[in-house]
């Protein structure tokens, strides 16, 4: 519902912004401006979706060969320590643990078609343990804390969406996964806030191994940051765009090698998990159109400038660099709807140019932050739970969090 005003709002806006142009200059073009807007951004919406099809059909299909292959079955066995260590009110070897293990790693990896469902399966087994069956349980709490979280290792649709755009500006030899380490250290440091501050509400024992690692690596990275010099930062694009492309082949052939020790039938396994991947990017379209149009005319009509103006100002006051303040619609509109905000990015994307400091910058915002309103209500909604608690508090400050830590990594590898 919340999606449904913003839609209008910007709609009207725009269409307002434009008539008190038009009374003011006389200058009817303005109306030609916002009806040519429209149409372009309904055809710019469509190519997008293509060739976001065949990315991401493309990778859909490996990641399936790795399900069918028990690869991750796997990692959720690796995980399940770590899970244990954070979830201490499920006993041990109940058949959450295993569902949980599962949806993190298949969210990891990108696979949100199995993601969801294993996600839903965990919390009906989290539900059979709640007492309080419309009172969300400490377990609960937390999965969804560290659901909107979300740590991302691939994101696919938003590296698929630059390599689209950057074709379209016609940009040679661009490399649309430099965004990989970034985006990963943005989900990874909203992960562990999230996961902090319900440890703290619940009184949960950090003092563990695997809570204990994940915060040492936590620490390294930002160490590892803090120590770069200028000559390192420069490079930095370069460095991660070979790092990148490097972990996502080498991911690829493990797939592939695990598949083929595993004896499965990779080629009718890829091919179904293609069919998904393709059935996914269609059904983006539509969301793609509405969003886009919607942005068109108040982008078009000027009201999208003066309010972006109208911050820097503010900005400016303050003494900050206000160049982040065009990614900002990007991160307040991702809680509310994810199609929405690939809608802005794909505008930003246009209007900025993919290979700029916006561009990044508007891209690990896009890939580090999660659809806050949509999970809880999914999940939440699967199993009857009424009584929230704290869960949209904290998966709000968690997108807030992963905000400001997005502009900063900007800053850092781009700035």
């Amino acid at each position: 519902m919340a999606l449904n005003y913003i839609w209008a709002l910007l709609l009207i806006i725009g269409f307002l912004v434009g008539v008190v142009k038009f009374i003011a200059t006389g200058d009817g073009t303005i109306f030609q401006t916002l009806v040519t807007g429209i149409f372009d951004s309904a055809k710019l919406s469509f190519e997008i979706s293509l060739g976001l099809a065949g990315v991401m059909t493309f990778w859909m299909g490996i990641m399936n060969i790795g399900k069918d292959a028990g690869l991750l079955e796997i990692i959720a066995r690796w995980m399940a320590p770590f899970f244990r260590a954070i979830y201490p009110s499920i006993p041990k070897g109940h058949k959450s643990i295993s569902a949980l293990s599962m949806n993190f790693s298949a969210n990891l990896l990108g696979l949100d078609n199995a993601a969801t469902p294993l996600g839903l399966q965990a919390m009906q087994g989290m539900q059979e343990l709640n007492e309080d069956k419309e009172t969300a349980s400490n377990a609960q709490l937390m999965y969804m804390a560290l659901n909107t979280a979300g740590v991302t290792l691939i994101p696919t649709s938003v590296i698929a969406m630059r390599q689209t755009i950057a074709a379209g500006q016609g940009i040679q030899n661009f490399n649309g996964a430099d965004i990989f380490i970034p985006t990963l250290m943005v989900t990874f440091f909203g992960f562990l806030f999230a996961f902090f501050v319900v440890a703290f509400i619940q009184k949960i024992n950090i003092l563990k191994l695997p809570i204990i690692a994940m915060v040492t690596v936590a620490i390294g990275m930002v160490f590892g940051l803090s120590r770069m010099n200028s000559e390192t930062v420069a490079n930095m694009g370069s460095i991660v765009g070979t790092i990148g492309n490097l972990t996502i082949l080498s991911m690829i052939m493990v797939f592939i090698f695990f598949g083929f020790f595993r004896r499965i039938n990779m080629y009718d396994s890829f091919v179904e998990g293609a069919k998904g991947g393709f059935s996914l990017v269609m059904s983006l379209a539509p969301y793609m159109v509405v969003m886009l149009f919607a942005v068109s005319v108040f982008r078009n009509s000027g009201a999208l400038d003066t309010m972006i103006s109208s911050v820097k100002v503010l900005v400016n006051a303050l003494g900050i660099d206000n160049r982040f303040v065009d990614v900002l619609p990007i991160g307040l509109m991702k809680p509310l709807s994810g199609s929405g905000a690939r809608g802005l990015l794909a505008d930003t994307l246009k209007v900025h140019g993919v290979n700029t400091f916006i561009g990044n910058m508007a891209s690990i915002v896009q890939g580090g932050t999660e659809t806050t309103f949509y999970i809880l209500a999914v999940y939440f909604g699967s199993v009857g739970i009424k009584n929230t608690k704290y869960a949209l508090a904290v998966g709000l400050l968690t997108d807030i969090f992963g905000l400001i830590v997005a502009i900063l990594i900007g800053y850092l590898f781009w700035g």
